[in-house]
């Protein structure tokens, strides 16, 4: 989900080439032949001239916005002096060195960013890759712990005094990607960093995408900020130190790959408040860490997706941290109503940063129907996608289940429809409940027309759903590049629902690069029917990671099982023996357990079969002959550990590698 910004218009680039020196005129230079003559600060200014942005200023400079300029270097704007930039203008960082290539606003210095929602300001590195530059830097005179006139951990830079209502300017529909760059371990820019800033300086609608470090960090002072994005931040997303005491009003976190937290607090409690915090992670991780003595009061809390939602460092007092109105408890949930992006202050990040608001996915699908990768969409109760009808979900899309009643929470595409996944390998399509938990929601369901033992029309064990007929064939549609995390909600003790649920789907589906975590029951169920697939990572399944019954013969090629905690098997096989093939199927268990389970007179081929750390490798039930369970091409053995073949290696598709490699 990285994303690119880098917003030319065709008079911009004829500008930026014409305007290449000193010598251009009043109307094609951003200041006059004059001004640049009565400063102190000409090299600065014939830079800027010539659209880079690198050196000091110390007057009163206003920015062209027909122009693309360039952060070659550390460009500064000293005390005294105003930096304006106005609505739509772009500035590239592209200087040798990431860690001398930021914005610095200096003491007694102003930035007024004048962007609009329509037409924000926006600062990237020159690839939108992380760490690149060092982003916006301002040092305020407002109160820290450090002290007066403290130094930074960046460049050296002088900050802090006693003046809490500090003025640094208005920072309005900003958009920084890419920033973040490392100076050592300890060491680090962010996004925005606030070095002893006010609460005179207006800060809202900010954007901070992909940074290697924090999106925004305080150091101290009493700076507030409305509306804070931040996407793929690899540190923490919001980072606060040295007795921050100001407000952020609306605060929205994603995160879709490694990170430290959402919200790091550390230092003395200077009692900071966030007002509504909308927090998402697709990869787990830890939502808010608190360290020392800092605290907070954060109000309309709501995490999704995190495997710690509280993390408490150094003996930091619970009393100090009031989440949704009470004491901290690390063992809620904190699911108060996300925040709705639909309100117009959001429009810059529509426009510019491609994240949409919520909507809720219908009840009912019963024409083509095109979701859109820009909405989060609620999945409130169930959607079905009914006979005749596809519905297409296009790569990057987030569908988020938060029904009130988990067994009522699910999507089923009927038989004679389609569901058409189009995820890619580094941009997945994810479904996940709202906190992320397992069993609190039933996954994706679907039903299909192939052939099952039960027979034309059989009824599921979920829903009251119609499954079964005669086309072996039968094409339910495309799964590509998909995460499922946090389903299987429990009936009753023979009813559940699975990651994924493939009642009699045909061979013609296509079903490829899969990832299914943290469910109550099962990964993935096959109820008859031929359905094959490609690339499956399994982790988490508190009952079988895969498991079929009803006579299903399709093919599974490359299968990877992760168990960390309680479960039944890796595989179960029950009912009449279909012979199903796996080829390439690695189950590791760090909890001991049984990894493959037949029962009746199932069976299977698999080769390439690679268990580990497993208390019974083949555990026959109900008689099931050995002669029906081909393992690495001989007949099942249950004294054998089938420790020897190689691991399966999903090398080129990226999230399936993420998950093994964390």
């Amino acid at each position: 989900m990285k994303k690119q910004i880098l917003k030319l218009s065709a008079l911009a680039l004829i500008l930026s080439a014409t305007c290449t020196s000193i010598s251009c005129s009043n109307d094609d230079n951003p200041f006059g032949e004059e001004q640049m003559e009565d400063t102190g600060d000409l090299t600065a200014l014939e830079n800027i001239a010539q659209g880079n942005l690198e050196g000091a200023i110390s007057q009163n400079i206003t920015l062209n916005s027909l122009i693309q300029y360039n952060l070659t270097g550390i460009f500064t704007v000293t005390n005294g002096a105003t930096l304006t930039i106005p609505a739509g203008t772009t500035i590239v960082a592209n200087g040798s060195n990431s860690q001398e290539n930021y914005i610095h606003i200096d003491q007694g210095a102003q930035i007024n960013v004048e962007g609009t929602t329509a037409e924000p300001v926006v600062m990237t590195s020159a690839n939108g890759n992380a760490g690149q530059w060092g982003g916006l830097v301002i040092t305020g005179n407002a109160i820290t712990t450090e002290g007066v006139n403290a130094t930074a951990e960046v460049g050296n830079l002088s900050y802090g005094g006693t003046d809490a209502a500090d003025d640094s300017g208005s920072i309005q529909n900003l958009v920084i990607v890419g920033s973040g760059a490392v100076i050592t371990g300890d060491s680090q820019f962010n996004g925005l960093s606030l070095y002893a800033v006010g609460s005179e300086t207006v800060i809202e609608n900010i954007a901070i995408l992909d940074g290697e470090d924090d999106g925004v960090e305080f150091f101290g002072g009493s700076a507030n900020a409305t509306n804070i994005y931040v996407e793929g931040a690899e540190d923490d997303a919001i980072d606060w130190t040295e007795g921050w005491n100001g407000t952020i009003d609306n605060a929205f976190i994603i995160h879709n790959s490694n990170f430290s937290t959402a919200v790091e607090a550390d230092g003395i409690d200077g009692e900071p408040t966030i007002n509504n915090l909308t927090a998402i992670s697709s990869v787990g991780g830890t939502a808010l860490q608190f360290k020392s003595i800092s605290g907070a009061t954060i109000t309309g809390l709501s995490l999704t997706g995190y495997d710690t939602n509280i993390d408490i460092r150094d003996n930091a007092p619970l009393a100090g941290i009031i989440l949704n109105g009470e004491e901290a408890d690390i063992s809620a949930s904190y699911n108060a109503t996300p925040i709705d992006l639909n309100s117009p202050e959001w429009d810059f990040i529509r426009a510019d940063i491609g994240v949409d608001a919520f909507e809720d996915l219908p009840s009912q699908i019963s024409s083509n129907t095109t979701l859109s990768a820009d909405i989060i969409y609620n999945l409130t109760g169930i959607t079905t996608v009914n006979t005749g009808a596809t519905l297409t979900i296009p790569a990057g899309t987030t569908i988020i289940a938060n029904g009130t009643n988990s067994q009522e929470n699910y999507i089923h595409v009927a038989q004679g429809a389609q569901i058409d996944i189009q995820g890619e390998v580094d941009n997945e399509v994810i479904m996940t409940s709202l906190a992320g938990d397992a069993g609190s929601w039933g996954g994706l369901v679907i039903t299909g027309n192939a052939v099952t033992t039960e027979g034309i029309n059989a009824i599921a064990e979920v829903g009251n759903l119609s499954y079964g007929g005669t086309d072996t064939t039968d094409n339910s549609g495309s799964i590509q590049n998909l995460v499922i995390i946090g389903s299987g909600a429990i009936i009753t003790g023979d009813s559940q629902f699975n990651g994924l649920s493939l009642y009699a789907v045909g061979s013609e589906t296509i079903i490829e690069n899969i990832a299914i975590l943290n469910g109550e029951d099962d990964g993935v169920e096959f109820f008859g029917g031929s359905a094959n697939v490609t690339n499956i990572y399994v982790e988490g399944a508190e009952d079988d990671a895969i498991d079929w019954t009803e006579g299903w013969d399709g093919t599974i090629d490359n299968a990877f099982i992760v168990h960390n905690s309680n479960f039944s098997t890796a595989v179960e096989a029950d009912g009449i023996n279909g012979n199903p093939t796996i080829n390439n199927l690695t189950a590791v268990s760090t909890v001991g357990g049984t990894a493959l389970q037949f029962k009746s007179i199932s069976g299977a081929t698999i080769t390439g079969l690679s268990l580990t750390g497993y208390d019974t490798s083949v555990d026959i039930r109900d008689n099931a002959p050995l002669t029906g369970i081909q393992l690495n091409g001989a007949d099942a053995d249950v004294d054998t550990t089938y420790e020897g073949a190689t691991t399966v290696d999903f090398t080129g598709v990226d999230f399936l590698v993420d998950f093994i490699t964390e």
